[in-house]
């Protein structure tokens, strides 16, 4: 009788315990997601340091406080507007294909979703903050950061809901096309840097940067130092960036965070062979760029990539952003740190090789089709919406600074305050304009 049993208590028993240990393992899966997407959220957020960093040192010191002013306010208040508004429109139920319906007003469904909403805020922040660089030192921060909301709550979203659809209901028609983005070459990179070049249009070059037959004067940065360690905050944040998309902690971050790694490597080597072929001198800022062309490239496709295409995708960024920044100045269009090049150029060459170089669908003509849709929709829709927006801002108010102030520098006449106060000595303008607008 015992033999008999002992089988059938044994079977009770593990009919008993098993949806409880497999209700412990859900529970236990999704803390350990949770505490991976908040970390990674974290590194992304330590990427707007980097940029600080980057475009501060890639400006004169009379307009630092000025770009990190522009970096730290379009996060902090940009985030409000993202979280808020945002949110809703690129991850909420999307019937249409369109844009999202609810999920407004910070209201989602599970405890799991607050996660998500950080993580996507810090994209958020990503995008806006990238036109910052490309239009400093002539740009007034007020107009600039009105401008930097509405990219934040409308048109990054709205694009993004095409792209990657509902985080609840529904699609994107993108999406459902196929489209290939896993973390935004295209969504976040390419878009703020085609918001960038609609401002740099709008606002014009700086003073002397052209002269009248078309010749080019080089305005250089004042610390390579802070350009060299903006580099590589971005890098190390990268790591987040890319391996966060995965909204969970699985195996697939290894190979997407060595993809991302070996991007970056071959970025910078694809600008020193630019510079090498092209017998120009090999700059800081070109090789630095170079390395976030090629992480800018291997956004799109580090989940879907073999390590080796990673290394051809980063190694032809290098050069697109090198030869990519040529074009723009015989273009006569004036990119401080060079954004459109690393973030735009780079971004849609990598979006195009994440169709090109799929693993499980290598060279496919028709992956190639819809990823070059998404590129070109994604430049239309952001590029010609941030002339409207930048348009309208303008006639509000006046988005580029007066001449006198250009000159003078944007620290004293936008804040009342220098990156480097001992630089005002024996400069009577700089310490009476100071005196004046501290009363």
């Amino acid at each position: 009788m015992k033999n008999v049993l002992s089988p059938l208590l044994s079977a009770v028993l593990l009919l008993c315990v098993c949806p409880a240990l497999a209700a412990d393992s859900v529970a236990s899966q999704t803390s350990v997601d949770t505490v991976w997407i908040i970390v990674a959220a974290a590194l992304v957020f330590f990427m707007q340091a980097g940029f600080a960093l980057l475009e501060s040192g890639m400006s004169r010191a009379k307009n630092t406080v000025n770009v990190i002013m522009k970096n730290y306010a379009d996060v902090c208040v940009g985030s409000l507007v993202f979280c808020l508004v945002g949110f809703g429109l690129m991850f909420g139920a999307n019937p249409t294909g369109f844009w999202g319906t609810d999920h407004f007003l910070l209201n989602p469904d599970l405890e799991w979703d607050w996660s998500v909403v950080l993580f996507q805020a810090m994209f958020a922040a990503t995008a806006a903050t990238i036109a910052s660089g490309t239009m400093a030192e002539r740009t007034r921060f007020n107009a600039y950061l009105v401008a930097a909301c509405v990219v934040m709550g409308f048109l990054y979203p709205v694009f993004g809901s095409w792209a990657w659809g509902s985080a609840f209901e529904g699609t994107g028609w993108l999406a459902e096309l196929g489209f290939i983005d896993f973390a935004g070459s295209t969504v976040v990179h390419s878009l703020g840097a085609w918001v960038a070049l609609a401002g740099a249009l709008v606002v014009g070059p700086r003073i002397g940067r052209f002269d009248s037959e078309g010749r080019v004067h080089r305005i250089p940065g004042h610390n390579l130092s802070y350009v060299a360690m903006g580099g590589f905050i971005l890098w190390f944040g990268w790591f987040g960036f890319n391996g966060g998309s995965t909204l969970g902690a699985d195996v697939s971050i290894g190979l997407i965070n060595l993809n991302t790694h070996l991007a970056a490597c071959a970025g910078a080597a694809g600008a020193l062979l630019a510079c090498a072929l092209g017998r120009k001198p090999i700059l800081v800022e070109q090789v630095v760029n170079g390395s976030i062309g090629g992480l800018v490239s291997i956004t799109a496709g580090c989940a879907t990539m073999d390590p080796l295409f990673a290394v051809v995708t980063g190694l032809i960024a290098g050069l697109v952003v090198v030869y990519g920044s040529r074009l723009l100045l015989k273009m006569r269009v004036d990119d401080v740190v060079g954004a459109i090049p690393v973030h735009g150029f780079a971004g849609a060459w990598g979006t195009i090789a994440a169709g090109l170089f799929y693993a499980e669908d290598m060279l496919s003509i028709e992956l190639v089709i819809v990823q070059c849709i998404g590129v070109l929709t994604c430049f239309l829709w952001a590029f010609v919406g941030s002339l409207i927006i930048y348009g309208l801002v303008n006639w509000v108010m006046p988005l580029r600074a007066e001449p006198l102030h250009e000159q003078r520098g944007l620290d004293i006449t936008e804040h009342a305050e220098l990156g480097y106060p001992e630089f005002t000595k024996g400069n009577a303008y700089n310490e009476k304009t100071l005196e004046v607008l501290e009363r």
